[in-house]
């Protein structure tokens, strides 16, 4: 078996593991589980789910992410990128149908993994995933405005962003002050905290005083308790979701969204990691990981599983060597759930509002938004019409149409880059020998050389076909040098054999020189070959076989 496809795990191991490196794992899982047991909940609230479910995520979910993964440090878990893909399968499909696609999720990400897909994560522009990071955030935060002023609505809550914030102001008169002063509390201490102790898990401690002063005070704010009840002190029993073909069919769409989402998102922080810690993760076994992950997740009942940058980074920082910490968070978060599920219910929802709306603002990367709306044109188009689509439309029309975006103006670019024109052969030899004179560089009337530099493909075949076709056909002699073109794709090599038509139309002797192997091997492809055009290593070789068959 290749090594892309052995777990991180194994290597660990087999490179030899002690005490020493247990004690440094165990600290940072304990970290990583105490920043993921609100965010947890958090995140599964605001999917549309209970909390639990959000729990399950992160304990089953998360532990096969780090015992199967391709990455050392990666921490798997619900993401808050998902919320808005998840709240509106349930909304469409139901919980059942929710869990259905998550687990035909995992089976897409395993075959993705299988057939080497991962590394194409890589071609997504960076100005998408800043722009698709950007307004994940603005959807999540604009999620829980109504659980940061205790708003009551009428019915329920609008998917959609402009109609939600329309729905949200209409119900500004029934604001509970209770709910504003729980999560601006919430808020308050973890921006405290974060500058004054910010190794100490700001999130856990800020819900914790929240819940208490809630509590002792008995303001009247929601809590997990009085809308789901608390939470169940364990894991529920293993259990296939609802099968049928119309299901299956129904939640199609959903899944294949939560499969390119995963595997972006997972794929994103296993690049995070490997820039914190210098190593370098297994985008293959990344993906596999990912998908068993998700198929048991919903089998527990969990949610989408992926790997999360923050508490991956916190990991990190935490001093996690190995898979080790993140099987350990899990078994943490499930001791939790174990002996302080009671104490769940006391949780308000304002202070997970609160929670929620620190880590949308985290998500944004504001110097990265800003540099690229101020570095080119291109770059910033792409930025905001990621950004809005997400925002206003959907998530993987987003990706989609970015990425698209991106294509066009990078296909622009590389075609202006190219370069095509007449030269001399003294400026060839001066370039290519440093030489001063020659016995061949005396002008010849009957010899034109063409120079073409750069990508020779379909985005710049026009451009250069153009230039091509201006050769005079008086001329005994047409040399064209490839020796600046490192790619040649089947149009251009079509222009290429369409000026060879031409040359052969008027008697012009055709010579090719500098071809690269690969150059060489697509002409051959469109008949561009010898004994139609000559092929020589430079245009000085050229020249000499010129002057030869003029002195025999």
């Amino acid at each position: 078996m290749p090594d892309s496809m052995v777990p991180k795990t194994a290597s660990v191991f087999a490179e030899g593991y002690d005490l020493a490196r247990l004690k440094a794992d165990a600290f940072a899982g304990l970290t990583v589980a105490i920043v993921a047991l609100p965010l947890s909940m958090a995140i599964a609230i605001a999917s549309g789910v209970t909390p639990d479910r959000g729990l399950y995520t992160a304990i089953i979910g998360g532990f096969l992410v780090s015992l199967l993964g391709g990455s050392r440090v990666q921490i798997g878990g619900p993401a808050g990128a998902f919320i808005v893909l998840v709240a509106a399968t349930v909304a469409r499909h139901g919980v059942d149908g929710l869990l259905l696609a998550t687990a035909m999720s995992g089976l897409m990400l395993v075959a993705a993994g299988y057939l080497r897909l991962g590394q194409y994560i890589k071609f997504i522009p960076y100005p998408v995933t800043v722009g698709f990071t950007a307004g994940i955030a603005v959807i999540i935060f604009a999620s829980q405005l109504r659980d940061l002023f205790g708003l009551t609505l009428p019915g329920a809550e609008p998917g959609p962003i402009v109609d939600k914030v329309v729905a949200l102001a209409g119900a500004a008169g029934t604001v509970n002050w209770a709910s504003v002063l729980t999560a601006a509390l919430t808020i308050c201490i973890i921006l405290a905290l974060r500058r004054v102790r910010p190794h100490w898990p700001g999130m856990l401690i800020a819900v914790a005083a929240a819940s208490a002063v809630v509590a002792l005070l008995q303001l009247p704010a929601e809590t997990i308790g009085t809308r789901f009840g608390g939470i169940p002190r364990g894991l529920p029993l293993p259990a296939l979701p609802p099968l049928s073909p119309d299901k299956v069919l129904a939640v199609f769409p959903d899944a294949v969204s939560f499969t390119l989402l995963g595997a972006i998102e997972s794929l994103l922080s296993a690049v995070v990691a490997d820039g914190m810690t210098g190593r370098r993760h297994r985008s293959s076994m990344e993906l596999i990981a990912q998908g068993i992950a998700n198929f048991f997740s919903a089998l527990f009942g969990g949610i989408c599983v992926t790997g999360t940058i923050a508490r991956t980074a916190t990991n990190v920082r935490a001093g996690g060597t190995s898979p080790v910490s993140g099987m350990l968070h899990s078994v943490f978060l499930l001791l939790f759930m174990l002996l302080a599920a009671p104490l769940a219910s006391y949780i308000p929802l304002a202070a997970l509002a609160g929670v929620l709306s620190i880590v949308a603002w985290n998500m944004i990367e504001k110097p990265a938004f800003m540099a690229l709306l101020r570095s080119s044109y291109g770059d910033a188009v792409v930025l905001l019409a990621t950004f809005l689509i997400v925002v206003f439309r959907e998530l993987t029309e987003g990706i989609v149409i970015g990425f698209a975006l991106g294509a066009v103006l990078f296909i622009d670019r590389m075609a202006r880059s190219i370069s095509v024109g007449e030269t001399t052969p003294l400026a060839i030899l001066k370039r290519e020998n440093g030489e001063e004179e020659h016995p061949v560089v005396a002008d010849d009337p009957d010899t034109v050389i063409y120079r073409i530099s750069g990508i020779f493909f379909f985005g710049s075949a026009a451009t250069v076909g153009t230039v091509l076709d201006r050769i005079a056909d008086q001329r005994r002699n047409f040399i064209l040098d490839c020796s600046e073109v490192p790619f040649m794709d089947s149009t251009a090599a079509n222009v290429i054999e369409g000026t060879l038509r031409k040359a052969e139309r008027s008697g012009v002797r055709f010579i090719i020189t500098g071809a690269r192997s690969q150059v060489r091997r697509t002409l051959y492809q469109h008949h561009v070959r010898p004994p139609r055009v000559l092929m020589r290593a430079s245009v000085p070789a050229a020249l000499e076989t010129i002057r030869a068959e003029r002195a025999a």
